[in-house]
């Protein structure tokens, strides 16, 4: 077993732990004032969910064993809760809907289920509860096997920032680049907009946390656009990022009219380089330097979006 997995698992483990405890899973009805216990406000809520259920697809949902489901059915139907009545195409299978009584308690159990976890994140602030609900859709992602939605959009209050902080961090942790690197790039995203109508910006977000970026912006020879500052995350490669992001870079800079989109990156970027090629960009110019606390070949590419 890696150590990776193994570390990983003992996350997980202490996460499980802090969240039963935060939650009181282990005092469900004490918690919540119902007579219900966990499993029991589960099937209840799907129940709720739905006009009729299959028995056999409700426990599947659940992952619960017919020998449990049945029992808690069978109290339900004590309670007047529910009832069940053989499947018209197949009487092997029975199906269950909730009687007005147990849509009220299911109402009930919903509402006071929604007041205590509000309770939980009442104090958390604005960002703690983005932060929140980006990790939840992360986790939610991974453990159901659903991919996540890549989504390109322009970047909002605190985006730019983001933009040099993880450029700094990351090829700081990649190439062992210094803050001179940093710098540069704060300086690209300060002269950035000055130009509304030919430059333009993209955040790539990922299960809603941005993971990405890239500027067009107007160069200083006429006629011309230069692609700028992409990057994708790490944990977020191999989504087809960094082709979507340069692709609507090459977009925008043909629909804008410019004759020529260019670059400057440097020749350890070999993913990059990739996703330029992919794009069409020819290879123009290749030049030493030493910039950043490293030693470095310079690379200038082109892409020609129309004739003279």
């Amino acid at each position: 077993m890696s150590d990776d997995l193994d570390t990983a698992i003992d996350e997980v483990r202490s996460f499980n732990r802090l969240y039963t405890r935060v939650i009181g899973v282990l005092d469900y009805p004490g918690r919540l004032h119902t007579p219900y216990t966990l499993s029991e406000a589960r099937i209840l809520y799907e129940l709720a969910q739905r006009e009729r259920a299959h028995v056999s697809a409700l426990r599947g949902d659940l992952g619960l064993t017919a020998a449990h489901m049945s029992r808690t059915l069978g109290r339900f139907e004590e309670q007047g809760l529910i009832t069940r009545e053989r499947n018209v195409r197949d009487a092997r299978h029975q199906q269950v809907s909730l009687t007005a009584e147990g849509r009220a308690a299911a109402s009930e159990l919903d509402r006071k289920s929604r007041e205590s976890v509000a309770g939980l994140l009442a104090r958390l602030d604005r960002p703690q509860l983005r932060r929140l609900r980006e990790a939840l859709a992360t986790a939610r992602g991974v453990f159901s096997g659903t991919p996540e939605r890549v989504r390109l959009r322009a970047p909002g209050p605190g985006d730019l920032g983001w933009i040099v902080q993880r450029h700094g961090a990351l090829y700081a942790k990649e190439f062992g680049w210094n803050a001179e690197f940093e710098a540069h790039v704060a300086r690209i995203v300060g002269e950035f907009g000055t130009d509304q109508g030919y430059e333009r910006a993209w955040i790539a977000e990922l299960g809603g946390r941005p993971v990405g970026s890239v500027l067009c912006v107007r160069d200083e020879a006429p006629e011309t656009a230069r692609l700028r500052l992409l990057l994708v995350e790490p944990d977020a490669r191999g989504f087809g990022i960094g082709d979507r992001l340069v692709g609507a870079c090459v977009k925008f800079a043909r629909e804008a009219g410019y004759r020529e989109l260019v670059l400057w990156t440097n020749d350890v970027l070999t993913a990059a380089r990739r996703i330029y090629q992919r794009a069409g960009f020819e290879l123009i110019a290749e030049e030493r330097h030493q910039s950043y606390g490293a030693d470095l070949v310079g690379q200038d590419w082109r892409l020609t979006l129309r004739g003279r």
